[in-house]
């Protein structure tokens, strides 16, 4: 039997090509940033396909936050790193 909804890929298609003239209105140092949006939600296509949601809009919105919080969650562990290797010379009495 066949899928009675098409592919969360299919729709990620439908969507880029949907939002495409925003896209090409951009200006171009922010035509990277949309495109990688449609990028991060590919990331999160086989657990939103494994859903199948009957919006795929949503889904979509849904892989977007989620790659922002997974990009969040690395950039403050970096941030902590960075912090703890700057307070680390002071503690040993290093100038």
């Amino acid at each position: 039997m066949g899928r009675t909804n098409p592919t969360y890929r299919d729709a990620i298609r439908g969507i880029e090509a949907e939002w495409e003239p925003m896209g090409r209105a951009l200006r171009r140092e922010y035509r990277t940033d949309f495109d990688r949006l449609f990028d991060r939600a590919r990331n999160f296509a086989d657990a939103a396909g494994h859903a199948n949601p009957p919006d795929p809009g949503r889904a979509f919105l849904l892989s977007l936050l989620l790659a922002h919080e997974v990009e969040l969650r690395r950039l403050s562990a970096r941030v902590a790193e960075l912090e703890n290797a700057v307070d680390e010379p002071a503690e040993n009495g290093d100038p």
